[in-house]
């Protein structure tokens, strides 16, 4: 019996984390379409599951999403980049409800370099 409900259990906790993780990682919340953004870092919370991006576009403070550390690193992008002060144009999907200001970039640019962290993305 205790064995039985030690294999539920953990079963239940997998297919809870594998849920949570691919409804967090996956870009259904966003609009499918891109939008391009230019602005200057407010602040930068870089890390995992990815980072986190806050931006002034012209007076409107915006979220943007970057990626993992190794997609940035891939991607030619080192942690130096996104200082507090730094200008960075991002191209990439924002949430459905426009009103959150939240976008998962796909590119960036920084002056006329671009930087594809999804490269197999438009």
């Amino acid at each position: 019996m205790k064995k039985a409900l030690f294999i539920l259990v953990s079963v239940g906790t997998l297919v809870f984390a594998a849920s949570a993780g691919l409804a967090h990682h996956g870009w259904s919340w966003t609009t499918g379409g891109n939008i391009d953004l230019t602005g200057i870092i407010k602040s930068a919370k870089l890390g995992n599951p990815h980072g986190v991006v806050t931006v002034d576009v012209e007076g409107v403070t915006w979220t943007v999403e970057v990626g993992q550390p190794w997609r940035n690193e891939r991607a030619g992008l080192e942690d130096a980049d996104f200082a507090i002060g730094n200008e960075m144009r991002f191209v990439g999907q924002p949430a459905a409800d426009l009103s959150k200001k939240l976008m998962k970039a796909e590119r960036i640019y920084i002056g006329e370099k671009e930087y594809k962290l999804y490269p197999d993305r438009d």
